[in-house]
């Protein structure tokens, strides 16, 4: 009997992308943390001849290939959740990962690092491209899984939150981080409820304008089990209204008179991607990009803990009417059931990386870890691409997220300002 009942707990699981996502991601983190990995790979290059040594450097070649290794062995675990192909699988992910290689040449470029644009926007656009040229035919169709490489690369992305950092990293940033983050984060909200912005949309934007953009979006995404469609419109948000603050507030904080410190914890609290972060924090020099820095990684770290509550936020206002007619019952059986099981793997990676694997080991993996978060991001970028309708894409909510993103985006600026204006008056 035991055995059965094992069996069956098996294969459910083995059907369930939030198990297979948590035990594809810790087996790569404790791979890595045996020493089995590979070469990161460089995608910095700023003309002709750096980018022809990019196919030429024995450790990029090898990163590669290690890469492509691992995500066609992930790749696998998904053909436990729907039939397909074991062949159509691997020219899906082929196919897939050269469009994820070509998006980190282009924002490895130089001037495009520059201007903070990341790779995931040009992985989105590829994939519409591709779409919009060729279709999309249905045999890749069936092997696309776009959800599973999100949820696998914030698992992996749990790795890269050291608590050991985030203490380092300051107490004034740290309490700019979660008043800024909370504040921002309900005003969002509110506002998007308010142009009827569907809850999907609102919980993914509210993130990006409130924690750190991009990742912070894919993870809101993976813990509501949110339309791709609906997080590639919130990312291409994310990206475009951070190219003209980039520029506008170092121009701003000159105006007003801040000094280095308040200037960069007003960028780093309020710029969404890390990239435009470090390019608008160099602007103003030294002293204010080491602020700005410190400020969006006090941020970054929360994506964890605001993973778990809006987990816990969606199971509550999700449940459903049992045969009385009644309203489930709230208790630990219905939130077990339904939480994404991937967020404890996000959890998990970053209790082992902060305090059982060693620093060393720590600092030996961190290039190729974040490298695996990419390629799984470019991957799922690529595959959103593919299944999304441009002009589906641009009538999304009839403007109103943009709107509503647009407007929580300006509170976040003056109460963040006003923040980092009272707390680092010292600096």
């Amino acid at each position: 009997m035991p055995l059965i009942i094992n069996d069956v707990i098996m294969r459910k699981i083995l059907k369930n992308e939030d198990w297979l996502a948590f035990f594809a991601g810790l087996a790569i983190l404790l791979a890595a943390w045996a020493g089995v990995y590979c070469p990161s790979v460089k995608f910095g290059w700023s003309d002709s001849s750096s980018f022809m040594g990019l196919f030429t450097s024995a450790g990029n070649l090898e990163g590669l290939s290690g890469t492509l290794l691992l995500i066609i062995l992930t790749g696998i675990f998904t053909l436990f959740l729907r039939k397909k192909k074991i062949f159509n699988l691997l020219m899906t992910l082929l196919l897939i990962f050269i469009l994820s290689i070509i998006s980190q040449l282009i924002s490895g470029f130089r001037p495009v690092k520059y201007y903070g644009f990341e790779y995931v926007i040009f992985a989105l656009l590829l994939g519409i491209l591709v779409r919009s040229i060729f279709g999309l035919p249905k045999w890749m169709e069936e092997s696309l899984h776009t959800e599973f490489y999100i949820k696998t690369g914030l698992v992996v992305l749990g790795a890269g939150i050291i608590f050991g950092e985030i203490l380092s990293a300051g107490l004034l940033g740290l309490i700019q981080a979660v008043i800024v983050v909370l504040a921002v984060w309900f005003f969002a909200y509110w506002i998007a409820k308010k142009l009827k912005v569907d809850d999907e949309m609102a919980l993914m934007l509210s993130s990006a304008v409130s924690i750190c953009g991009v990742s912070a979006a894919i993870a809101t995404a993976g813990a509501i089990k949110g339309d791709g469609k609906k997080l590639s419109y919130v990312v291409s948000l994310v990206l475009i209204v951070a190219l003209p603050m980039l520029i506008l507030l170092p121009i701003a904080a000159k105006f007003l008179g801040l000094n280095p410190a308040q200037a960069g914890a007003w960028i780093g609290g309020t710029i969404d991607t890390s990239g435009a972060v470090v390019a608008s924090g160099t602007i103003l020099g030294e002293e204010a990009l080491k602020f700005s820095t410190i400020v969006k990684f006090s941020q970054n770290v929360l994506i964890g803990f605001a993973a778990v509550a809006i987990s816990v936020f969606w199971v509550l206002k999700n449940r459903k009417n049992n045969k009385e007619g009644k309203m489930e019952k709230v208790d630990f059986g219905l939130i077990w059931d339904r939480f994404p099981k991937f967020v404890l793997g996000f959890l998990a990676a970053s209790l082992m990386y902060s305090f059982i694997v060693s620093p060393e080991n720590v600092a030996a993996t961190k290039d190729y870890l974040k490298g695996v978060q990419t390629a799984f991001f470019g991957i799922a970028f690529v595959g959103i691409g593919l299944e999304t309708d441009l002009k589906a894409l641009v009538k999304t909510g009839d403007g109103r997220p943009a709107w509503a993103f647009l407007l929580a985006q300006l509170f976040n600026i003056f109460i963040t300002l006003g923040i980092a204006f009272l707390l680092f008056r010292q600096g």
